[in-house]
């Protein structure tokens, strides 16, 4: 499957919340999935700054074509957002790597 992570990423420490999205993004490559982290895109920002809707359209649109969705743990607006997209797109949501 194609996997979307959604995780923190302003809350709190970035560096720790990116880290975290990656180690979540790897363990699930080594399951056989083909993983997307939007939370790199922290890099293009430092770049190129956006806004907060900016990066959400990105973020949806990339939602759009993945099969299902994990939520790294960790309170987040963005992300939550991010999980009731893909909800309302029928994508199936994973809270434990286990599940998948």
């Amino acid at each position: 499957m194609r996997i979307y992570v959604a995780c923190p990423l302003t809350k709190g420490d970035i560096s720790v919340n990116v880290r975290n999205g990656i180690l979540s993004a790897d363990e699930i490559a080594g399951f056989g999935h083909t993983v997307f982290v939007p939370a790199l895109t922290h890099f293009w920002h430092m770049m190129c700054p956006h806004n907060y809707e900016f990066w959400m359209k990105q973020d949806f649109e990339w939602i759009k074509v993945c099969d299902a969705l994990y939520r790294v743990p960790g309170e987040s607006a963005g992300a939550d957002r991010e999980v009731e997209f893909a909800k309302s797109l029928g994508k199936k949501i994973f809270y434990d790597t286990k599940e998948l």
